[in-house]
């Protein structure tokens, strides 16, 4: 892992906001002595002001400010950015402030006059939080599928190229999109994410280029939209397949231009961004039938990336379905998982990939059922939506020799919990006859 300390790219930044002087000046002292490179506020407006420049991963902010309060503030904060970190501070503590700050999302909520170490311990905590879940679930498995595709994206980040990522459902798109962004010279800006499948088209233009004040009945305050909150950063247009034709042309002036118009304005407003498009269906494929803008495609596919799915990369789906099973067992207790609850996951043709594998090892974490501390994974806990199907059926026509040699010793060795030489004495199904039985025993 990278020494976040040490790399500049990396290193941990914090926004103190609070109206008092003195307390701006105490809190930047601390932070600044542990490491942090600080940025300050005066209040909400400034602190929005600077957010809005810089990306942080922390926030700390006041709650009763001349000009705001900090719960505004936190909300406005994490709709541009859900990644970071908000600790609120307060001299007028209560319970009902304490249970809304948490709902609405803070990571902690401190009375003043505050605890200097308790802060920094906590910012500490939350630092190392955010870089251990981002690194392990882009970096989870070894396969050469996989493998390639990291390098690929590690290769493309310092440029400032467009990205088309294709690929299926549940593959990690958005995961590759952002670690691009943190890998490139733009990880210190904001990462902003649109899905364009989420909005209906009346809506959607608005969301991406935003509007001013009076363009419609109800629009008492102007609004930023996607492409200006990204300034400086990285735009994500997820699932750009699903746009509608009539805001096809312009986004393609946008992305051209780097220039849009609010609804309603009469201004331009340019903008410098780095724009990684995903899409789980084939663009080409959408051109071809009249789906999708020809010249947009081309524009968004400058840089093309490709992600396996899961069932191109079986090598990997013990390692994930491990790492899985300790995120999501309560207690800090991870359960063992028996030969035949591997084997079966091997078995099973994953057409929702790897987020497919995550649900269905919390829901097999949640209802294992075993004797407190020795609990164990059997088939039993999969439920029924991973059907046990035998080593033949998993093997569909199409599939290379090849590959299926390296499944069948896969699952061998899931089946024998690594062991190499129970693996070799392991009997290979007869169908496949005695000269793919020579074959494995020497493989192992």
């Amino acid at each position: 892992m990278t020494d976040a300390a040490t790399d500049p790219r990396l290193s941990p930044q914090v926004l103190v906001v609070d109206d008092d002087p003195g307390m701006r000046m105490a809190l930047e002292t601390s932070f600044l002595r542990h490491g942090w490179r600080v940025e300050t506020a005066a209040g909400a407006g400034e602190a929005a002001a600077r957010f809005r420049r810089r990306q942080h991963r922390l926030v700390v902010t006041d709650i009763r400010m001349p000009d705001g309060d900090g719960f505004a503030l936190m909300r406005q904060v994490r709709s541009w950015e859900p990644r970071t970190a908000v600790i609120l501070l307060t001299a007028f503590a209560s319970v009902p402030d304490a249970v809304m700050a948490m709902k609405d999302g803070a990571c902690d909520y401190l009375v003043k006059p505050v605890s200097f170490e308790r802060l920094e311990q906590a910012a500490q905590q939350i630092l190392h939080r955010a870089q251990a879940s981002a690194e392990d679930v882009e970096l989870v498995g070894h396969s050469p599928a996989l493998l390639r595709a990291i390098g690929r994206a590690r290769r493309v980040a310092a440029s400032d190229a467009d990205i088309l990522i294709q690929a299926e459902s549940g593959t990690g798109k958005e995961l590759f999109a952002r670690m691009i962004h943190r890998l490139s010279p733009r990880c210190e800006r904001p990462f902003i994410a649109l899905n364009c499948a989420a909005f209906p088209e009346s809506l959607l233009e608005s969301e991406l280029f935003g509007f001013a004040k009076g363009a419609f009945t109800g629009a008492i305050a102007a609004k930023p939209g996607k492409f200006e909150l990204a300034h400086g950063g990285t735009l994500l247009l997820d699932e750009v397949g699903e746009m509608p034709l009539a805001l096809q042309p312009k986004l393609l002036r946008a992305l051209q231009e780097r220039e849009f118009d609010r609804l309603g304005d009469t201004r331009s407003i340019k903008v410098d961004i780095r724009v990684i498009a995903t899409s789980n269906r084939p663009l080409e494929a959408l051109v071809r039938a009249g789906e999708f803008r020809a010249d947009l495609y081309y524009r968004l596919n400058v840089i093309p990336l490709t992600l396996p799915p899961l069932r191109e990369r079986p090598e990997d789906i013990a390692e994930l379905a491990r790492h899985f099973a300790n995120l999501y067992t309560a207690g800090g207790m991870s359960p063992r998982m028996a030969p035949e609850f591997l084997a079966r996951l091997h078995q099973h043709s994953w057409p929702g990939n790897v987020r497919e594998l995550a649900n269905l090892m919390r829901r097999a974490a949640a209802l294992c059922t075993g004797e407190i501390g020795i609990e164990v994974l059997e088939p039993s806990d999969l439920g029924v939506s991973v059907a046990a199907t035998s080593s033949v059926e998993a093997f569909h026509a199409g599939v290379s020799l090849e590959t299926m040699e390296k499944r069948l010793l896969q699952l061998t060795l899931d089946a024998t919990a690594g062991n190499r030489s129970r693996a070799r004495n392991a009997r290979c199904e007869p169908a496949h006859g005695a000269q793919q039985d020579s074959r494995l025993r020497t493989a192992l």
